[in-house]
């Protein structure tokens, strides 16, 4: 890794001066974020980290005063140029030809593992893990929090693997419950077999829609009872007609999963785990663990956990917990998670939901706890926060579908505006990965868990810090390399590239194995999409001032090569995000 090979160098020659191993520096050493300002610093130290007792009432003239002797201790050599001493810092100044060849040798040696072999990652092991994301509910609303949910758990298990790890993809479906015997009903009265084959997803949403607005007549009410009850026991013909609706409506999610670029390794569900729930109430009443209210709901205290609620419903009154929701009982989570364990063996588990779930998974883990599974402190909930303003044309949104055709529509009425659309070979396809990598950014830019306004309007918008602008970007430098032939590294001359805006993009290149790191520790996307908008713009600008066509060929290729290592950061920065670059726009 290029910035891996500087800071072990500026690491070593401090350890001398510090009486420290070179190690324990390294993550001290941090590539400095480029800025407007011509001459910056590639690397810098903070005196905060290594100097004992500093974090301890150390005031900031001090720290000054220590960073400037520090400074005064160390010496320029073949790879620093010029040290200096900033507020807290010791700054560092990698030599400029030397930035340049590591660079770009690292970024082409590396391809697509660039940035994930830093010795950032050296002392991470690799793990295996269970990541459960979407997992809408069959004939109801996929609602834009599923969306955000896939897209979410999509980016955490592209970073996961990315970073060597081993990731199961698991969708929980909503497919159990007093819904199906009103859907059962409702189907032997409003439902087509050609429909539900054509169109199931939607379909079964009618039906739900039309049974429930009779739901209300008593004998309705018993009739969808009935229904569920023979469903509960097994009864083959309507057990058939369930699985009719699961596999019909899975193969759905799987084509419009394909629109996403999203996969998943196993459709599992509430169905899978109500015989284990029973297991696990038992197990629970088998350990003391099991209480009754009056009314006889089962019920687990936690009242020694002082930030939980005091207890957590695990059982309905009737003495199941067949089709209580998420957000009520943990006992199908609870059966789910010890049989995940003992079928995957994983190292951890993510769930990702929205925020108004975080204290049914507290309790979840507490409870697993509990019942004596330390692996509970091994599952982590990943929550995110609502989206407002999701609306197609049409109206409110009812399917992820009804999203995608909507992006791809708008963005397709964007570039018929311009006068490139003719020579796109697919522009629909082309619409469609532009769409939705405008929808990521959006989604991604803050922190998950804050709620935010969306806005079609600046989703796509060509300029600023969207989506739409990164695949320009990367389109722009992809037409850059057809155009002139593409760039070879061999016999480079790097004195080509002592530009300050060739200077800008190859500092940003050095930066990003740590915005990898950033993200792998906290999960949250917004570091990478911050640093790829900042390489757009860089590249930008690049672009403008350092032309290809009518240089010298030795600058020419210097500044191909320059283009393309750009260019191939960006792709594998939104491949992690779950887009797919496009090469014409």
């Amino acid at each position: 890794m290029a910035a891996g090979s500087f800071r072990r160098s500026i690491a070593s020659q401090l350890s001398k001066v510090l009486d420290l191993p070179p190690e324990n520096l390294i993550k001290s050493i941090s590539a400095v974020p480029v800025s407007k300002k011509r001459h910056v610093a590639d690397f810098q130290l903070s005196i905060a980290s290594v100097i004992e007792n500093s974090s301890g009432g150390c005031l900031a003239q001090d720290l000054h005063l220590q960073a400037q002797q520090l400074a005064e201790r160390l010496k320029c050599d073949s790879v620093v140029s010029e040290i200096s001493a900033g507020p807290g810092t010791v700054n560092f100044t990698i030599n400029r030809e030397l930035l340049a060849k590591t660079v770009l040798q690292q970024v082409w040696k590396d391809g697509s593992e660039y940035g994930v072999k830093s010795e950032l990652f050296s002392t991470v092991p690799r793990q295996k893990a269970v990541i459960e994301f979407s997992s809408p509910n069959i004939a109801k609303k996929f609602h834009i929090g599923h969306l955000r949910s896939t897209i979410v758990g999509n980016f955490i298990a592209n970073l996961k693997v990315a970073l060597g790890h081993e990731v199961v993809r698991i969708n929980y479906l909503g497919d159990w419950g007093m819904q199906f015997g009103l859907l059962g009903v409702g189907f032997q009265s409003f439902g087509s077999k050609e429909k539900l084959k054509s169109s199931p997803l939607q379909h079964l949403f009618e039906v739900y829609v039309q049974i429930n607005k009779a739901a209300e007549d008593e004998n309705t009410k018993k009739l969808a009872k009935d229904f569920f009850r023979k469903l509960e026991e097994h009864d083959e013909q309507t057990l058939s007609i369930w699985k009719l609706f699961r596999d019909l409506s899975i193969e759905e999610y799987i084509r419009i999963y394909e629109r996403l670029g999203v996969h998943f390794d196993e459709y599992s569900g509430e169905s899978f785990y109500q015989e284990k729930a029973q297991e696990v109430l038992k197990m629970l009443e088998d350990k003391g663990l099991l209480q009754k209210t009056i009314e006889g709901t089962g019920i687990v205290d936690l009242s020694e956990k002082k930030d939980l609620s005091t207890v957590s419903t695990v059982m309905r009154s009737d003495g199941t917990s067949l089709y209580i929701t998420r957000q009520v009982s943990p006992s199908l989570d609870l059966a789910a998670a010890i049989d995940r364990m003992n079928k995957h063996s994983w190292d951890t588990m993510i769930y990702v939901t929205d925020k108004s779930q975080s204290n049914h998974f507290q309790h979840l883990f507490q409870i697993l706890k509990l019942m004596g599974y330390d692996w509970a402190e091994r599952c982590q909930h990943v929550s995110f926060g609502l989206v407002q303003g999701m609306k197609t044309r049409r109206g409110e949104v009812v399917f992820l579908e009804d999203v995608l055709n909507e992006v791809r529509s708008r963005m397709l009425q964007n570039m018929t505006s311009t006068k490139t659309t003719k020579e796109i070979q697919d522009p629909v396809e082309t619409a469609e990965k532009v769409g939705l990598a405008a929808l990521i950014i959006q989604d991604f830019r803050g922190l998950l868990s804050s709620d935010y306004q969306f806005s079609w309007d600046r989703a796509l918008q060509s300029r600023g810090d969207t989506g739409v602008f990164l695949q320009y970007t990367h389109a722009r430098l992809h037409s850059l390399e057809q155009m002139h032939g593409n760039a070879e590294l061999t016999d480079v001359n790097v004195a080509c590239l002592q530009e300050p805006d060739a200077i800008s993009v190859l500092q940003h290149l050095l930066r990003y194995d740590e915005v990898l790191y950033r993200s792998s520790q906290d999960l949250q996307p917004k570091h990478i999409v911050s640093y790829l908008l900042t390489l757009s713009h860089l590249a930008a600008v690049a672009h403008k001032t350092l032309p290809v066509k009518g240089s010298a060929p030795e600058v020419a290729q210097a500044r191909l090569c320059l283009f393309h290592s750009a260019r191939s950061v960006l792709a594998n920065g939104m491949k992690l995000l779950g887009i797919t670059p496009v090469t014409q726009m």
